[in-house]
């Protein structure tokens, strides 16, 4: 029975880099965020992310930023609020709004989901050769510029 291979980037097929890539790059983040098992949605863990990133922010900001409608984020803002991880704030000046913030909880929470994912990433790195931690430490900025797409919003 013939088996499937995959190109690999070393063979020099550029058409191949980006499939890779993606399979490289999903497969880790898939791998990263089942590490912090902390029971909240990928979706919540990301609009703490952005609270923490941001500070405190509208619903129609948040749901901006987040990409998502806004029944979406009041649904995930409930839950998240309901465990104490973020709190709703009326504005003084207008009582008609309300602005979102992480509170000490949540971010203890990102902090300890960030400890765990660190500490695998750093085992699975001291396992590698000196040489793939070489390359790895020389691709860590072209990845990074591969995020500043004009195009995409944050």
């Amino acid at each position: 029975m013939p088996t499937a291979t995959r190109p690999s980037s070393r063979s020099g097929a550029r058409a191949g880099l980006a499939d890779e890539l993606l399979v490289v790059v999903t497969r880790l983040a898939r791998r990263l965020r089942r590490l912090a098992d902390d029971g909240i949605s990928p979706t919540m863990r990301s609009i703490l992310n952005t609270l923490e990133k941001a500070g405190p922010l509208t619903h129609g900001d948040l749901a901006q930023a987040e990409r998502v409608r806004p029944p979406t984020i009041t649904a995930a803002v409930d839950r998240l609020e309901q465990d104490g991880l973020v709190l709703r704030e009326r504005c003084d000046q207008d009582r008609r709004v309300t602005r979102v913030q992480i509170t000490d909880t949540g971010r203890e929470l990102l902090a300890e989901g960030r400890r765990q994912r660190t500490a695998y990433l750093e085992r699975r790195l001291r396992a590698l050769s000196a040489d793939d931690r070489a390359a790895l430490a020389a691709a860590a900025p072209a990845l990074e510029r591969l995020l500043d797409d004009p195009d995409v919003l944050r």
